[in-house]
């Protein structure tokens, strides 16, 4: 499944650590950050999509602790 969400980043390097990070969540099989469209894009496995959201997200506070993930 391929859902995308508004996702406030400060910068493009702010972007691109957050992908990073982002792809190696245990179930993204692949995700873009954008800080152009300010959009994060995720796919991940249907059957678990809304676990993998909330890991994301507590990921990206992690790394990026200004950021914010609209659900």
């Amino acid at each position: 499944m391929k859902k995308k969400f508004a996702c406030e980043v400060d910068c493009a390097a702010c972007a691109a650590k957050l992908e990073d990070a982002i792809k190696k969540v245990d179930g993204v099989e692949n995700a873009t950050v954008s800080f152009i469209t300010q959009k994060l894009t995720l796919e991940a496995a249907e059957d678990r999509f809304d676990e993998i959201l909330k890991e994301v997200v507590r990921v990206a506070k992690k790394v990026e602790p200004d950021t914010v993930i609209t659900i």
